[in-house]
């Protein structure tokens, strides 16, 4: 029979399906391998199911957005997790992540957590500036966890991300004491979080509302985001829009030169002067990608 569903969870090899009645066990057809396209959660599909509740994905359903890491489809909000401390908060790897969701149409929500350890209301308001919902957050305290809840029960699929040992985890067990994550210690060499977060699944908290705890990251390939032109990267900051087009010379950059409203505008202090640093950094890495190069690699 056919059905249609929401990939929760891909494991090994198996795409556990939730329809309407049951969640089935189910493998890709060989076409999607084909076609190098990967199913994975959040994807909307058509199966053929059978009665012991195995089948076969046939269909993937168009997706509004994807991301390649963590590997998920249809995100309507992205919570980008950072600590205060151990490790560090790194603004440059904030400020890729938020214009990643940005470039994709997701919504990016900030939380700083730790907060027990140190202030983080710099950071609230360079971000405060940028327009982007931030929440402080303490595990340990309960500081910010309803705020947080209230922005995950306003529906849709909502993931949590981040680099390892910021909290993820324990910031969701602190949300659903229910469903018991695994939380690991810091790695106090490497300055790290252990890897606890072994798979990608959407957790059901509500009716068609869903969280995915997934596996923390330390690097960031802007390539795998389509962050590989200025135009794209530009609108993936949001407090930059309003200045787009106002600058003296049609060419310009945003980096360094006369006239540049963007410049002018973290001059006033209406841009925090830390987001624009990213914004140069991230230019830095793609200016000299030619256009072939950025279509011939972001296939």
């Amino acid at each position: 029979m056919e059905l249609t569903g929401l990939i929760r969870k891909c494991v090994g090899g198996f795409y556990y399906v939730q329809t309407e009645s049951a969640v089935y066990q189910c493998i890709a057809r060989g076409k999607f391998r084909k076609a190098h396209i990967s199913p994975c959660a959040g994807d909307r599909v058509r199966i053929s199911g059978d009665d012991d509740l195995t089948g076969a994905v046939e269909e993937i359903f168009p997706r509004k957005n994807h991301l390649a890491r963590p590997p998920l489809a249809n995100l309507d909000r992205l919570f980008v997790v950072a600590s205060m401390e151990d490790p560090a908060p790194e603004t440059l790897v904030i400020d890729k992540t938020i214009a990643a969701a940005e470039a994709q149409g997701i919504e990016p929500v900030l939380v700083l957590s730790k907060t027990d350890r140190k202030d983080p209301a710099d950071l609230m308001v360079a971000y405060g500036l940028a327009g982007i919902p931030c929440v402080a957050v303490c595990s340990v305290t309960g500081e910010g966890v309803e705020a947080v809840r209230g922005l995950l029960y306003q529906g849709g699929i909502s993931a949590f991300t981040g680099n390892s040992g910021v909290g993820k985890s324990s910031l969701l067990n602190a949300l659903f004491p229910t469903l018991g994550l695994k939380t690991g210690e810091i790695s106090r060499k490497l300055g790290r979080g252990r890897h606890t977060t072994r798979e990608v699944e959407l957790l059901a908290i509500g009716a068609e509302t869903y969280v995915a705890d997934t596996p923390g990251f330390s690097t960031f390939d802007l390539e795998r985001y389509r962050l590989t032109d200025q135009e794209t990267l530009e609108r993936g900051f949001r407090e930059f829009r309003p200045h787009l087009g106002q600058c003296q010379f049609t060419s310009c950059t945003h980096v360094k030169e006369k006239g540049c409203a963007i410049l002018d505008a973290v001059g006033r202090g209406e841009i925090a002067r830390s987001r624009h640093e990213s914004y140069v950094q991230m230019y830095n890495e793609i200016k000299d990608v030619k256009q072939w190069q950025q279509k011939t690699k972001n296939v």
